[in-house]
């Protein structure tokens, strides 16, 4: 057997078993007791999956880190890294390169509004701590909102904004975030009976926070538009254009962060497209915006703030801002993806085969308590009680429950994003019908696993 890489079966995993000793070795991994994990090493990588240590095949529904939109080693982002890499590898920031501006130029064509300026960072974490900042010096306040169930990334500013908890151990209580309850009616915080009601009592719950802590003080609320690793829980209509509504009324900037919900993985280009004439003031993007090919992330600027540097430098900057490499994968990737429809596929899966297949699942298993989401974009919320709403693993932790339906997953061939009593379908935008079905019913054996555990 050959995989896609050119490699035999046995010469990968020779290369496999390598890397691995090199990597428990050598390899300091985040997130992680580094004498707890044993990593599984990916040899090979093509279209909707990947290739493991032992030469398995596994259909990818983490799209890895929720980034290959396009899927794996798409041949027009392959090939256009390689001309860039021929014509210009590298060059500094405040060099204009053909790579970055046309990047810049289709980014914001499809950013919602007037989000005509982008600037350039390597990732998520340091888009969301560039936005925050541009907000800070545009308003002359320091405070920032972020909502609980939230993640924004790992450098300072945004493990303080994230509202799970791997903030805890890094928050010290003085970043100048606060964090409030945004809408969740699985486990609603506001006691509503339907959507209209957890969306009006949190917006009620918002604005009562932005008063105790004063309006003059808050520079910033940062929102994913569909949060994302905290449960893809889908605002409720009405509930952004709330939030909208209320920045306005205290000159409080809006911030979207679109890093894992952008660029097709909702089955719209921004996940906040979905609610008709909401634009924020600053957006943030990565991830999918070249599908993770070569690390890049942006901040998407409105002509206010964008106008509030004028005649004032702003105060940052990064190296690697607008990579030629990481740009010309961008432009690649966005073409692709209008020229080969595949936002209009994220939402067509979405809407015809895994919205139904997984609401089908959760009638024949107890173990589903809920299932949300949209485009390739979904989460399966797993309970012990449905009744209780009891979660098969505790909030911040796993369980042997859990670790077992992963286990069944990956033994039957299926790689899934996972967090605490959450199973997240989350496949490349590109993912047609049948690969679809494939893992769905894949899910399907697995959650007999849990079942065994519900009450």
């Amino acid at each position: 057997m050959t995989l896609p890489n050119g490699l035999t079966a046995e010469d990968a995993r020779r290369a496999a078993s390598r890397a691995y000793e090199l990597d428990r070795r050598h390899v300091f991994h985040s997130w992680s007791a580094q004498a707890r994990i044993d990593p599984m090493t990916i040899t090979a990588a093509q279209g909707c999956y990947v290739w493991d240590g032992d030469g398995n095949r596994l259909l990818d529904f983490s799209s890895q880190l929720v980034n290959t939109n396009i899927g794996h080693q798409h041949p027009k982002v392959v090939a256009a890294v390689r001309e860039q890499a021929a014509k210009l590898c590298t060059v500094a920031p405040q060099y204009v390169n053909d790579a970055r501006s046309e990047a810049a130029r289709l980014i914001a064509e499809r950013t919602p509004g007037e989000l005509n300026k982008i600037f350039f960072t390597n990732g998520g974490a340091e888009a969301v701590e560039h936005a925050v900042r541009m907000a800070r010096l545009h308003t002359g306040r320091h405070k920032v909102l972020a909502r609980y169930r939230s993640y924004h990334g790992g450098t300072e500013t945004a493990i303080n904004l994230t509202g799970d908890p791997r903030r805890w151990p890094n928050d010290h209580g003085n970043s100048g975030v606060v964090h409030f309850f945004g809408p969740f009616r699985y486990r609603s915080q506001f006691y509503a009976s339907d959507d209209t009601e957890e969306s009006a009592r949190a917006l009620a719950h918002l604005e009562q926070t932005i008063a105790f802590e004063g309006p003059g003080t808050i520079a910033a609320i940062v929102l994913e538009s569909v949060p994302g690793t905290a449960g893809i829980m889908v605002p409720p209509p009405g509930y952004l254009a709330g939030v909208r509504e209320i920045c306005d009324k205290y000159g409080i900037v809006f911030i979207a962060d679109e890093v894992m919900s952008g660029f097709g993985r909702t089955g719209k280009w921004f996940a906040i497209d979905h609610f008709e004439g909401v634009t924020p003031d600053l957006l943030t993007f990565a991830k999918g915006v070249n599908s993770g090919y070569v690390p890049l992330g942006g901040v998407a600027i409105s002509p206010a703030i964008a106008a509030s540097f004028d005649d004032r430098p702003y105060p940052g900057g990064l190296t690697y801002s607008g990579h030629p490499l990481a740009t010309a994968a961008a432009v690649a990737t966005l073409t692709a993806m209008r020229d080969e429809g595949i936002v209009e596929n994220a939402a067509d899966i979405g809407a015809r085969v895994l919205g139904p297949g997984l609401h089908e699942l959760a009638e024949r298993h107890p173990s589903i308590g809920e299932v949300r989401g949209t485009g390739v974009f979904w989460a399966l919320e797993l309970v012990r009680d449905r009744t209780t709403r009891e979660p098969l693993a505790p909030y911040g932790d796993t369980s042997p429950a859990m670790t077992e339906v992963v286990a069944a997953c990956r033994a039957a061939g299926l790689l899934l994003f996972v967090n605490f009593n959450r199973l997240h379908v989350v496949p490349p935008c590109i993912i047609n019908e049948a690969e679809a079905k494939e893992g769905v019913a894949i899910l399907d054996q697995a959650l007999t696993v849990a079942d065994r555990y519900t009450v």
